[in-house]
């Protein structure tokens, strides 16, 4: 199950056009069934959302829509960016599982970890395109005029994929790392939680 897990949690969230400074985020979920971690292990690969960079199921998806306004002042002879602003569309899909209350105690003990650190995972993403969005907005206003709108959009344009590249290449390395350290992570995690629930902070 472990082996799965690290690779289920290399989740996608590329898409296409600009950053993040503005952000609109929704939830989605769909259901999982089973009262054992292998059972659990199954309907995650059954029923999770399928990635388009990977062609596979992942326990959990951030789809996201950039978009990118660019307000241009034109005058006799040059050309300048007065206003950008991006925004991201990012929707966040995440499992919920049907059968917690009718399982033993340390089968749910584990899906509380494994889910929370599923939807931890995910609004990184969504943090990490958000950084890069505002990176994006700043960068675009930072363009010297131009001799007409023309080049100062084909210069937008050059600055837009430079932004985005680092971005997806930011996504793939906390990827990566994320992946690494995955069972050391759900250890000190599981750890954690059950002082708390040892503790009386948190239900067991």
């Amino acid at each position: 199950m472990m082996r799965f897990l690290v690779c289920a949690l290399i989740s996608a969230c590329m898409a296409v056009p600009a950053g993040a400074a503005n952000l609109v985020k929704t939830y989605a979920y769909y259901t999982i069934h089973g009262r054992t971690l292998d059972d659990i292990q199954h309907e995650l690969a059954r029923r999770g959302p399928t990635v388009k960079t990977t062609g596979l199921r992942h326990p959990g998806a951030t789809r996201m829509a950039f978009n990118t306004r660019i307000g241009y002042a034109d005058q006799p002879g040059s050309c300048r960016i007065v206003s950008a602003v991006v925004t991201v569309k990012a929707r966040v899909i995440l499992p919920r599982w049907r059968q917690r209350g009718r399982t033993d105690r340390d089968v749910r003990i584990f899906w509380d970890t494994l889910a929370a650190d599923i939807k931890r995972h995910e609004e990184r993403h969504v943090e990490i395109a958000k950084n890069h969005g505002r990176q994006l907005e700043q960068a675009l206003l930072t363009i010297d005029r131009q001799d007409n709108c023309k080049d100062a959009a084909a210069k937008a344009k050059d600055v837009t994929a430079r932004i985005l590249a680092s971005h997806d290449r930011a996504q793939v390395q906390f990827d990566k790392v994320e992946g690494i350290n995955f069972e050391s992570r759900i250890l000190r995690l599981l750890h954690y939680r059950m002082e708390r629930i040892e503790a009386g902070k948190l239900p067991g």
